[in-house]
């Protein structure tokens, strides 16, 4: 299995996406170019409306075409998402009040509730902790409030 990543910082026009839409939830169809694609490999795929958040994608089934040379398309599964919402939040340190600006993605059709819980997710990705309710930092971690 092979990891093939074509997150929008690596633009390549050998080795791109073409459309990765949704055919239901938790079910996508993905056309590109280069890579050599087989079934089980992993993509890792920048979500539609996002600057830095991506998922990754595993292919079921991959059909290569032959005109043009090098496309293919293939039929992946990955998160499932009703109704994908990309937010953008900011978070302040409780040690030293550096702000994080950062993006997380939720499932809009679960309702508000399940905004903060996505967000406390990120922020973890990103390297803060929240103990008892106060975020800190990666540099603060170390220290108690």
């Amino acid at each position: 299995m092979t990891v093939h990543d074509y997150r929008y910082s690596l633009l390549d026009p050998t080795h791109t996406l073409t459309e990765c839409r949704a055919l239901t939830p938790g079910r996508y169809q993905v056309t590109g170019n280069g890579g050599s694609i087989r079934v089980g490999d992993r993509l890792l795929v920048t979500l539609k409306g996002s600057r830095e958040l991506s998922q990754t994608l595993t292919v079921d089934k991959v059909r290569h075409l032959i005109n043009p040379p090098g496309q293919w398309v293939a039929v992946c599964s990955g998160p499932v998402f009703r109704e994908l919402e990309i937010l953008k939040w900011q978070v302040d340190c409780d040690g030293c009040d550096a702000r994080l600006d950062f993006e997380f993605a939720v499932d809009g059709a679960l309702g508000p509730n399940a905004r903060t819980p996505a967000a406390e997710a990120r922020i973890a990705e990103l390297g803060w902790v929240n103990r008892s309710g106060a975020h800190l930092c990666p540099t603060c971690q170390g220290g108690s409030l």
